[in-house]
């Protein structure tokens, strides 16, 4: 495992999306981290646990990636580690926010 790499990944998180959107933080952790596939196994599970905590880190709910959503979500998130282009991670992972956090207020109703 090459240290500068995840050394690298900190310092993006610290101080390059410092600014940015909390989901979009998250986002752009969860891809970046599941690139840099450190673990043997488990890389997947560990990163989206650490989308997960960085969105209620920030008053978000955790979100749940359906069955039916699976194949879209390796499909966007195959686009952002080919092309760099996140905007359609993003956009999933935000549609998935409004799902859980409609979930999570009908609950309360």
């Amino acid at each position: 495992m090459d240290i500068l790499i995840h050394l690298k990944l900190i310092e993006e998180y610290y101080n390059n999306w410092i600014d940015y959107h909390p989901v979009v933080r998250a986002t752009l952790l969860h891809g970046e981290f599941v690139k840099i596939h450190p673990f043997i196994d488990g890389n997947g599970r560990t990163s989206r646990l650490l989308l997960n905590f960085e969105l209620m880190k920030n008053g978000y709910t955790p979100i749940i990636i359906k069955n039916e959503d699976r194949v879209k979500y390796y499909d966007v998130l195959d686009i952002s580690h080919t092309t760099m282009n996140y905007e359609p991670f993003i956009k999933l992972v935000s549609e998935l926010v409004i799902e859980s956090e409609k979930l999570w207020l009908s609950v309360l109703d």
